[in-house]
């Protein structure tokens, strides 16, 4: 009997994990995608429809009675700088999907959120006791194991994940100083809307003209894309980001099977190794914050 009041929160938290899980494996297929389009179109061509459809998704969100409190942002430099890090950010990741398989790609992109700890540390002022900074060092082991410098030729193509990563830190330390000076949509919108503006001037001059099995592909990828994000917003609203955040770990499993099954690509066992230490400490970090919350 005591357990019954409790079962609608319970119920709702499921909901925010199984989102997130959708949300994952979404994002895994808007990866897989982006690697088979990335060899046939440029880069610029696949974001621009892409962030016209986001931008398109961000305005239906927003909705015409809080566009202007979304237009009309406190801190405008920190958005559009913020926008233009996620636009750079997420060619560096189609870029490497060119010469990188998938699981690879996201066992180094996995370090992110340790590398937050260092950033709002430094930038934001956030305690970082002893146990986070073990993580962050574990997780650079993890790193070590992935790329085995010393033991394999260190080529160039590893570096963009890993410089991705970083970027990704950043710019989730730069949405939290937002944060504090605007509401949700207004970043929601200005993300959309910088990145599509910065790529018209690009993606024209690049433009090759699809078949329609690549348009297919092309919208299909945009669409996940906006929906897999919205999917996380919603699980947001079902249960707290500390309960869903060991869930967006699926995505290495999505990636990793995608890579398999599409592109006959497996992970050896030093990746294996490497993406699982990352996991864990990362895994052990937000465990150490859930404690001290």
């Amino acid at each position: 009997m005591s357990a019954s009041p409790s079962r609608p929160g319970a119920t709702r938290a499921h909901l925010g994990a199984a989102l997130t899980l959708l949300a994952m494996l979404g994002f895994a297929v808007m990866d897989t995608l982006s690697k088979f389009l990335v060899r046939e179109y440029p880069i610029a061509q696949t974001l621009w429809v892409r962030y016209f459809v986001f931008l398109l998704f961000a305005l239906v969100i927003v909705r015409p009675a809080r566009l202007r409190r979304a237009v009309f942002s406190r801190r405008p430099w920190l958005q559009g700088g913020r926008s233009l890090l996620g636009l750079i950010e997420n060619a560096v990741f189609v870029l490497a999907f060119l010469y990188l398989p998938l699981a690879d790609t996201h066992a180094l992109a996995a370090t992110s959120p340790l590398i937050v700890v260092g950033l709002a540390a430094l930038w934001l002022g956030e305690r970082a006791g002893w146990q986070r900074w073990l993580a962050v060092a574990g997780g650079f082991c993890g790193v070590l194991i992935i790329i085995r410098p010393g033991l394999a030729t260190l080529d160039w193509p590893v570096l963009l994940p890993l410089g991705g990563a970083v970027l990704w830190a950043i710019y989730q330390v730069m949405t939290r100083l937002c944060a504090r000076h605007d509401p949700p949509e207004a970043t929601l919108l200005w993300t959309a809307a910088i990145g599509f503006l910065a790529l018209c001037f690009v993606g024209p001059w690049q433009w090759r003209t699809p078949d329609a099995f690549a348009w297919t592909l092309i919208l299909a990828l945009a669409l996940l894309g906006s929906l897999s994000h919205y999917a996380l917003i919603r699980a947001l609203d079902y249960a707290e980001a500390g309960v869903v955040q060991p869930f967006s770990y699926s995505l290495l499993v999505w990636a990793a099977l995608l890579g398999w099954v599409v592109f006959a690509d497996v992970p050896d066992a030093a990746t294996i190794l490497g993406a699982g230490i990352v996991v864990a400490c990362g895994l052990w970090s937000w465990r150490q914050d859930r404690k001290r919350a």
